[in-house]
This record gives C-alpha cells, sequence and structure tokens, in this order.
C-alpha cells in the first residue's frame, strides 16, 4: 500500500508534498516551470514570509493516515505541549502501528517543569505508546534520544511523521536533517495550519527514511479564526512566564480580545495562565459586555483541574467551582487533571 501514500512518482513539491502543475496558478502546487523543486506557494512562505492559507478537508488527511495504519512501519506521533488534544486515543482508530508519543516545544514551558513529571502524567493515562519523549527542536532537546528510540523501535527504512497541524512535524524532520544527513532537503515550516499538503518523502540516511504527512487540522482551534499578526502574538517564541491571579466570585479575567473568564460559582481560587508573554492579561470585576461575537460554554470545575482553550494554552486552578468562558464561536475547550 506504500505506492498509494507516497507520490513520488510525479513531481512533487519538496516543501509541501504537493503535486506540481504549471497550468493554473489559482490552484495548488502552480510553479512557473516544472524544473523548480517548490510550488509558488511554498517558495513565497520560504522567501517572503508570505502565508497563504489553504482550507482543505480532514477527510482526506484521515484517509492518508489510514493508509499509513495498513504499513506495519513505526509512527512517530508529535504533540504540541502547550496545546495537548482532549483524546490521544483518538489516532489509534486509523493508526494501530507501533507508535511513539514525542510532546514537542519542551522549551516554552517554564524551566522548573521537570520532563519525568510530563511523562509520568501520560503513563499514568495508561496511552497505548511505545515510548514517550519530551523534546524541544528549538533547543535540540533530546534529539539524539529521539533518533535513538527510532532506531530501537523501526520495523522497515520507513517511518512515518503524524500530528495536529502546528504541533511542530515538518520543524521535527527539518532539525533531523540538519542533524544527522547530508541531505539538503528542507520542508516548508510556517505558523499558519496545513502547511503540508501531502505525504513528502526525506530519506535521512541509508537506513532511515522519514515520510511527514499534513497535519490534521483541529476545527476547534483559535488558530482556524484569528488572523495572522494574532496568530504570530498567541504562538510563544521563548519560555513562558506564568501569571496567577487570585480570584473571587464575581471576577472575571482578560485574556487581550481573544478570552474571557467569568468566576461565576465557588470559593476564592487560584488561577494560572500558561500563554504566550505577548498576550495581554488583566483581572477586573465581572460586569455587562458587549459579547455578540463570542460563544459561551460553562465548565464546572474540579479539584486540580486545567482548564484548555484549544490553541490558545491552559489555565492551571486549584479548587472547585464554575466558570464561563467567552471565546470565539466554534473554539473549544475542555478541562483535565493539572498537568504541572
Amino acid at each position: 500500500r506504500k505506492e498509494n501514500i507516497i507520490m513520488n512518482e510525479e513531481k512533487c513539491c519538496k516543501g509541501c508534498g504537493i503535486k506540481l502543475q504549471d497550468e493554473n496558478v489559482l490552484q495548488e502546487g502552480y510553479t512557473v516551470s516544472l524544473e523548480q523543486d517548490y510550488c509558488q506557494r511554498c517558495f513565497r512562505i520560504k522567501n517572503y514570509g508570505d502565508y497563504q492559507v489553504v482550507t482543505k478537508s480532514n477527510d482526506e488527511y484521515i484517509d492518508i493516515l489510514k493508509q499509513v495504519g495498513e504499513t506495519k512501519d513505526l509512527v512517530l506521533y508529535i504533540a504540541d505541549l502547550l496545546n495537548l488534544e482532549e483524546n490521544f486515543e483518538e489516532i489509534r482508530k486509523y493508526i494501530p502501528n507501533k507508535m511513539i508519543l514525542v510532546l514537542n516545544k519542551k522549551d516554552v514551558l517554564p524551566k522548573s517543569v521537570k520532563e519525568e513529571k510530563i511523562i509520568n502524567y501520560f503513563a499514568n493515562m495508561e496511552i497505548p505508546f511505545e515510548k514517550v519523549i519530551v523534546i524541544s527542536v528549538e533547543k535540540n532537546k533530546n534529539i539524539d534520544y529521539l533518533l535513538k528510540q527510532i532506531k530501537l523501535y523501526q520495523t522497515s527504512k520507513d517511518v512515518y511523521v503524524v500530528g495536529h497541524t502546528n504541533a511542530g512535524k515538518s520543524t521535527l524532520i527539518n532539525k533531523l536533517i540538519s542533524n544527522y544527513s547530508d541531505n539538503n532537503e528542507e520542508l516548508t515550516i510556517s505558523p499558519l495550519p496545513a502547511t503540508t499538503l501531502s505525504t513528502v518523502k526525506i530519506e535521512l540516511n541509508d537506513y532511515l527514511t522519514l515520510i511527514d504527512t499534513p497535519g490534521l487540522v483541529d476545527n476547534g482551534s483559535i488558530v482556524n479564526v484569528v488572523d495572522k499578526t494574532v496568530l504570530k502574538k498567541i504562538s510563544p517564541r521563548k519560555e513562558i512566564k506564568p501569571k496567577t491571579y487570585q480570584i473571587k466570585k464575581g471576577q472575571s479575567i482578560l485574556v487581550d480580545d481573544l478570552l474571557r473568564i467569568d468566576y461565576v460559582e465557588g470559593e476564592k481560587n487560584s488561577f494560572t495562565f500558561y500563554m504566550s508573554n505577548d498576550l495581554k492579561i488583566r483581572k477586573i470585576a465581572s460586569r455587562r459586555m458587549d459579547l455578540k461575537e463570542m460563544g459561551k460554554t460553562t465548565h464546572q470545575m474540579k479539584f486540580d483541574e486545567d482548564l484548555c482553550i484549544n490553541g490558545l494554552g491552559f489555565i492551571k486552578m486549584v479548587n472547585q467551582g464554575t466558570v464561563d468562558i467567552y471565546t470565539y464561536p466554534n473554539v473549544t475547550s475542555y478541562t483535565r487533571k493539572n498537568l504541572i
């Protein structure tokens, strides 16, 4: 089935994997010349930072994941530590293969957060992964260890890389190329979802070929509804400095104009925000505001739970209580046991 997944027989963009074509400038994969290695979209992203949003159905991506699941190859499942998925077992509906969970972007969490605690958190969830590894591509943390584990668990030369958009799949592959290969190819990366449009095959060396796959688009993420300027603002580029507020019933927290949290019921509580340092967070007295364009969700928080805002980060709470969340319609939120 691998020939159905990897489109090496046709000339494809080395940045995003889409089939190259020189006939329609409005269609994906357009290039001025089929002699080029990159489509015009990837060329402009690489050279000018000119991001062009592409909206594709998740059904196309899920079909690719199902085909990966029909192989026996090792799979790396990449996740963003700041914006972890609500249900990690969902990937198993499509891929039963041996799988390593790679938790990326440790560099944006405070240094005081120990990776052993994060690994134990997932061990207690009894998730069916061969290994859980915490890395930072940005700081080159545990990349050597990851490669050793890939060698240990791989079943063939091919290793697939999967995950949601913006988790850092292509960035990780570029780091592995830079560290361990003479290959001078580079995948296209950007802060926007759906940068990789099809599978891209990268031969790292004689014993390892990495196959990047398009990221699953989380329709409940805030990254789908904000513009490029706001997207850069909510995407942390350095270690987060947590902000803690003591909140009483009847008080609210504003996060820029993206999020409002009303504390509607409960004893005095502690809210610690793990979000980009570029966001302005402030405490106010709850009052009527113009919320016509905002969606509301109510959460009954238990002791020691996080409130996760999809694509924005999470809030660590200590006591039980009731909160109302106001943010963009279709942006989801959920609760979990404290990660930190």
